[in-house]
């Protein structure tokens, strides 16, 4: 190398690591965080991911030492929400509550507002198993009675929250994995079919563990299994669909934490670390589990396996079945 092709790679060297001195100076002279951060709820608050994310947002403010406000945006299966995010400054200071949906729509809906890649994950923070549930008259007593009925006479109807919710997903992958005959009733939210098994106009349905614990309780419905690894550790007396020997229905009404693509990794890894801590806080954790929901927590690295994952099964399901927006 030549003296003038040395001193021009020991220029661009150092104009670099003067770039990166002031970039490091900058993060450090506005530390992060100095003002309220946003949480954004995709859904309407009083449900699951809206209990999830307030009890997040409680955990890791403490751990942040900066409150966090949460602005629920509902609407469009999660998608208004999740676009405002989106399209948000990567400051670290706007993040969405994130769910099923923000695998699944993209595969299902014919116009998205945003790409998938615009969106990064950062934390798993907690997940309510769904629960398979049917109507409290019903002569059903494990979900392999409720099974093998629905492969007599026609099949049965089962009841979901609009076609890609997390019931539809339950539905299809009954039929998949154990040859099931169950016909997709689509409602337009998790209320409404819950209300169509109570009165019996559907034969099943299920929704995330703190939805249908009231409607159990009261003897309003009668549940058949839980659809996670595990029993929830409130109500063991519910078999999981493993248990039954169904092990591929897996799935659960689950919240993470997104952030808009550009957000600093230094803010990602903080937050997921707040996260973390706040479903390691025992009073937290508690609450938590005393309504159906189970603390997860974890490193950013296990949220992103984790959701690669979903992406890959759901993508099964999806392809298989058809699944179209309605």
């Amino acid at each position: 190398m030549n003296l003038r092709s040395l001193l021009k790679t020991s220029c661009i060297a150092t104009f670099a690591c003067v770039l990166s001195f002031a970039a490091q100076s900058t993060f450090a002279q506005n530390a992060w965080p100095n003002k309220p951060i946003k949480f954004v709820v995709p859904f309407a608050p009083g449900g699951a991911n809206d209990l999830i994310a307030r009890a997040g947002a409680e955990g890791a403010a403490k751990h942040l030492g900066e409150s966090i406000v949460i602005d629920n945006r509902p609407g469009a299966g999660a998608t208004v929400g999740a676009d405002y995010v989106a399209k948000s400054a990567p400051d670290g200071y706007t993040f969405l509550i994130s769910a099923a949906g923000i695998i699944s729509n993209s595969m299902i809906k014919k116009n998205m507002p945003y790409k998938d890649s615009d969106l990064v994950p950062v934390a798993m923070i907690a997940l309510a198993p769904s629960v398979i549930i049917v109507p409290a008259s019903s002569n059903y007593t494990s979900l392999k009675e409720f099974i093998n009925k629905s492969k007599q006479n026609g099949g049965l109807n089962f009841a979901t929250a609009g076609t890609g919710s997390t019931p539809h997903f339950v539905a299809e992958l009954i039929n998949i994995k154990a040859d099931a005959k169950l016909t997709v009733i689509p409602y337009k939210s998790g209320s409404e079919s819950l209300t169509a098994v109570v009165s019996g106009q559907v034969d099943g349905t299920s929704e995330a563990s703190i939805v249908v614990m009231p409607f159990i309780n009261s003897g309003r419905v009668k549940a058949l299994a839980t659809t996670w690894t595990h029993r929830l550790a409130m109500y063991p007396d519910i078999p999981t669909a493993f248990e039954q020997g169904y092990t591929d229905i897996q799935i659960a009404h689950w919240a993470g934490l997104h952030a808009p693509k550009g957000t600093p990794e230094p803010i990602l890894n903080a937050m997921a670390v707040a996260i973390d801590q706040a479903m390691k806080n025992p009073a937290i954790a508690e609450r938590l589990k005393k309504v159906g929901i189970e603390p997860i927590g974890g490193t950013r690295a296990s949220f992103e396996q984790f959701v690669a994952q979903e992406r890959s099964r759901l993508q099964n399901v999806v392809k298989t079945t058809g699944m179209t927006e309605d």
